[in-house]
């Protein structure tokens, strides 16, 4: 038999720090047989006891973990071989509807993506190509111009690419003298939260209050933590100060989504196109007794107004690509947005 350990995934000080009980209780963990009903088992029982959204997601849907117990127990039967039980545990794990729940194995990794799957993607890359044409510049991950309207067009794919403060000031440079800025994180499906704060500071002009976080401090579904204030602070580099249009569909995740509660916060930012894919859980890894590794959100954040995000965030103005824009080689949202900064 293998004891049930958890192994810490990247992130910051403060994080390890919150989940510290979590990280301390491994050595009181049950210890499971490698079995597949000895895996059912751990399995449930780590989502029972560190999973941070029961409640939410009880009441948004009626999620009842014990009924999903009773449901897959049946199915994880002793002669399942390895794919049969990885299919058994990554469909229990699909209850939970969260982007930041996987389960990996050797030989595949579960996941839940219905949160942007289902949905239209109101992004298109040969659109993308034709306002930035071939003379766009890269700094800092980001793909940027200036379009004929002099309105700053900046496209952030990811936010594990890293950001260096001296290429962020040759891109507000580049675009001092625009009459605004649109940034464009759809398809961004997150990464580094520091780089999420980073880019924020660049649009804050003072400490502004940006959302709470929690976390557990026991088994049961409701020991939480108080919530503890989340902040952006000025950046001391160059900042920008005219209006800001932030481009989002469905799959905006995790950082990225975070990059957006931010944003809301500051008033010359709007939000266009559709909501975010969600995923507000900071997320924290266990391993099985047979080696396979669970991840899931184990610290819940909120917006500004104590707002669950982890189902995502509306825009403040609601668009959708239409198929007689794409015919004539227009993105609907970048043209919305640069209508809205125009005004």
């Amino acid at each position: 038999m293998r004891k049930v350990k958890f192994h810490i995934s990247r992130l910051s000080l403060l994080v390890l720090l919150a989940l510290s009980p979590l990280v301390n209780s491994c050595v009181d963990e049950e210890e499971f047989p490698d079995t597949a009903q000895g895996n059912f088992e751990a399995l449930w029982k780590i989502i029972d006891e560190h999973y941070c959204f029961f409640d939410y997601k009880q009441h948004e849907y009626g999620l009842d973990w014990n009924a999903v117990y009773n449901k897959y127990k049946v199915r994880a039967r002793e002669e399942a071989d390895g794919y049969q039980l990885f299919e058994v545990l990554t469909d229990m794990l699909a209850e939970l509807r969260d982007g930041h729940v996987n389960l990996y194995s050797s030989f595949d990794n579960g996941r839940y993506w219905s949160w942007h799957e289902d949905y239209p993607s109101n992004f298109s890359d040969t659109l993308q190509r034709k306002y930035l044409g071939t003379d766009y510049r890269i700094a800092s991950g980001m793909y940027y111009r200036i379009l004929d309207d002099n309105i700053g067009y900046m496209y952030y794919a990811s936010f594990t690419n890293p950001i260096g403060d001296s290429g962020l000031n040759e891109i507000f440079k580049y675009f001092a003298f625009c009459n605004g800025l649109i940034i464009d994180v759809r398809d961004n499906g997150g990464g580094n939260l520091t780089n999420a704060e980073q880019l924020a500071a660049r649009f804050c002009n003072e400490k502004t209050l940006v959302g709470y976080l929690q976390h557990k401090t026991g088994k049961g579904h409701n020991d939480f933590s108080e919530m503890e204030p989340q902040y952006i602070e000025p950046s001391s580099n160059l900042r920008w100060h005219k209006k800001v249009v932030i481009l989002t569909n469905r799959s905006v995740f995790s950082a990225a989504n975070d990059f957006v509660k931010y944003m809301k916060c500051f008033p010359n930012v709007k939000t266009v196109g559709d909501k975010t894919g969600g995923g507000g859980g900071l997320p924290f890894t266990n391993s099985l007794p047979n080696g396979w590794t669970v991840r899931f959100s184990a610290c819940p954040s909120y917006d500004k107004d104590r707002r669950q995000v982890e189902f995502g965030i509306a825009p403040d103005y609601a668009v959708a690509l239409k198929d007689e824009d794409f015919v004539k080689g227009d993105d609907t949202l970048i043209e919305f947005a640069r209508k809205l900064l125009a005004e």
